[in-house]
């Protein structure tokens, strides 16, 4: 078993079901607007009761996302774990107890569910019962547990709501170096995507609240409970996500080569509003964290004092979601000296700005736009396609075991994390790949994560053909219009791309057979099994050199695989001749192609996958002819 996976796991399911928090913390603010003055008096208990009751089915939710994440959204979990969940309410509440479910109830027969999915969904009884046999039985066996679990918990009820709140006095006992604690800790646990798991426990478990509906735990209903004291997690995450993280996306601008300025301008503002309005703050971090992790360390210890001086100040502030600009207008009416989390943001904001840009220089950290590649770039809505090039990049399909995202990251189980191009996937725009071990791996894609895994579903389901192409040398990727050539450049060989290169080697970008070596060598062809012809044609005009400079490591009739070299050949002697190093990667037989895709045009590597794709027609699929 992998720890580190079933808890990357666990943490993507916990977060699940804080996505319908928004919608209470709107209908709450909403609900303290005059609408009396408009004429509907009655509308602000409609929007609280509407607030208050997510709250209050919070339980209910977190079983059932819980259940459902950890199971790949197995409906028959999802139904199981939600009939747990009714029969434990129903016993508490028959019991002289004023007992309440919490959110930790949830989060037990969530994991219950899930690990009894897992065992019994493939279940064989004998054949006249097997009506209760497969899925349909772990229903049954969840209402069992959830039997002795409510009867348990009637048992020891007076111990374990004490132990809440004395566990709630506990932390608090920490002051300021606990709240510290926990922001150096949450942040951290970011690079490993585990953060979910210690907020859930501070948000949702830490410390009570008595209410007229009864008692309430976890720093996060406490809060829009009305308890003054909530909020000492969650508000000193305001200045680092609106403030602290978008000074570091500007720094990163301000640092980038003039040449490329312009483009990382863009995406990095881009990413700076993401991070004040909605506090999702990955694409910033990840574009340092593994360039420079002595960095990311000092930025959590930053974090952690901040939320240390809020909880010092009073400050107590709250948020449904993540600390983002619209969470603290939406909340604030509920916070207490929320106020001063701006002029606290603006001051490290300063201060981030200030140190990241003396470290960027002063350590010549490669952050996006300080080299050729960037981490981050501009996907200017053309997911479907990159996704089988990404798709190409993780190993193709066959490596996939399991494919879930979250809000900013691709959460993978492969079968072999050594077949993951990761030079490929920051060419086609992640942020950074993260192996956990077992085969268990993140890919920071930011917030088009899950559209990129939806493209990549319909990729692995449609039954197509599909052949995909690396790099045939090391150097820069083009268009083919760019080609100082109107034959290749106005597509009448055939269609593809081109590369200049920065060293003097030619590999195989496709497994085939070489069906033409030319006596000059500076070109050559390769039939692939599908029936695709490729011509590798190394500079323009080169023909003329009449083979000096270049030698062949194959001949025709000989089968190749993607990285093999095809021919060597002399940079500077092309150069003095005062041809082009332009070299198109053109398919001859365009016409067998239904469409085509292509990564960024920038900087590659020599054999690095995923440069371009393309579909066969229908009737082109197969056939390897001489």
């Amino acid at each position: 078993m992998n720890i580190m996976g079933h808890l990357q796991q666990l943490g993507r399911s916990m977060m699940l079901p804080m996505i319908v928090l928004p919608g209470a913390a709107i209908f709450l603010c909403l609900s303290v607007l005059p609408w009396a003055e408009f004429g509907m008096p009655e509308i602000p208990g409609h929007l609280q009761t509407a607030g208050e009751a997510l709250f209050a089915f919070l339980p209910y939710l977190f079983a059932f996302g819980i259940a459902m994440g950890m199971t790949s959204n197995a409906g028959a979990a999802g139904l199981a774990a939600l009939a747990g969940m009714f029969i434990y309410t129903g016993i508490i509440n028959s019991s002289h107890y004023e007992l309440e479910p919490t959110v930790f109830t949830g989060v037990v027969i969530g994991l219950v569910t899930s690990i009894f999915h897992e065992q019994f969904k493939s279940i064989k009884f004998p054949e006249y019962i097997q009506f209760f046999g497969g899925p349909r039985f772990v229903p049954l066996v969840v209402s069992v547990f959830s039997v002795i679990w409510g009867i348990v918990m009637v048992k020891q009820a007076p111990n374990l709501h004490h132990a809440l709140i004395e566990l709630g006095d506990v932390v608090s006992s920490g002051g300021g170096f606990g709240v510290f604690l926990f922001g150096f800790v949450l942040r951290i646990l970011v690079v490993f995507g585990l953060h979910h798991l210690v907020s859930h426990v501070f948000w949702f478990q830490v410390g009570g609240y008595e209410t007229d509906g009864g008692m309430v735990f976890g720093d996060l209903p406490r809060f829009f409970a009305g308890d003054p004291s909530a909020g000492a997690f969650m508000a000193g995450l305001y200045p680092t996500m609106m403030f602290a993280l978008p000074a570091i996306a500007f720094a990163i601008i301000h640092e980038a080569r003039e040449d490329l300025k312009p483009k990382i301008r863009k995406t990095f503002l881009t990413a700076a509003l993401a991070s004040f309005l909605t506090g999702v703050t990955e694409p910033v971090e990840f574009a340092f964290l593994f360039v420079a992790p002595y960095l990311f360390v000092v930025h959590a210890l930053l974090s952690g004092f901040m939320m240390w001086l809020t909880y010092e100040l009073g400050i107590r502030h709250g948020f449904s979601f993540s600390a983002g600009a619209i969470d603290f207008s939406i909340n604030e009416h509920l916070a207490t000296k929320g106020w001063l989390l701006i002029p606290i943001g603006i001051i490290f904001g300063l201060v981030y700005y200030v140190l990241f840009r003396w470290a960027i220089r002063r350590f010549r950290i490669p952050t996006p736009g300080r080299e050729e590649g960037s981490h981050l770039d501009e996907w200017a809505g053309d997911i479907p396609y990159r996704a089988p090039l990404i798709l190409q990049a993780i190993g193709g399909k066959e490596n996939i075991h399991k494919m879930e995202a979250c809000i900013t990251r691709l959460r993978l189980k492969v079968v072999n994390d050594k077949r993951i191009d990761i030079k490929a996937l920051k060419h086609l725009g992640a942020a950074g790949v993260i192996r956990l071990g077992g085969g268990n791996v993140q890919i920071v894609f930011g917030t088009y994560s899950e559209l990129i895994r939806e493209e990549m579903h319909k990729v692995i389901q449609r039954d197509i053909s599909r052949v995909s192409f690396s790099s045939p040398m090391q150097g820069r990727m083009i268009a083919l219009s760019e080609v100082p050539d109107p034959i290749f450049a106005g597509k009448l060989v055939g269609e593809g791309v081109a590369f200049m290169p920065d060293r003097g080697e030619l590999v195989s970008p496709v497994s085939g057979k070489v069906i033409h070596v030319y006596p000059s060598m500076h070109a050559i062809g390769i039939r692939t099994p599908e029936g695709l012809e490729v011509l590798l044609h190394i500079g323009i005009d080169t023909s003329q050199m009449k083979g000096k400079g270049f030698a062949a490591a194959v001949k025709e009739g000989d089968e190749v695989v993607p990285g093999q070299l095809l021919i060597k050949f002399d940079l500077q002697l092309i150069r003095q001749s005062g041809k082009s190093l332009a070299t198109p990667m053109v398919i001859t037989n365009a016409d067998r192609i239904q469409s085509w895709s292509y990564a960024p045009f920038k900087s590659v590597n020599r054999g690095q996958t995923s440069v371009m794709s393309v579909v066969l027609k229908e009737r082109s699929v197969g056939g390897d002819t001489e």
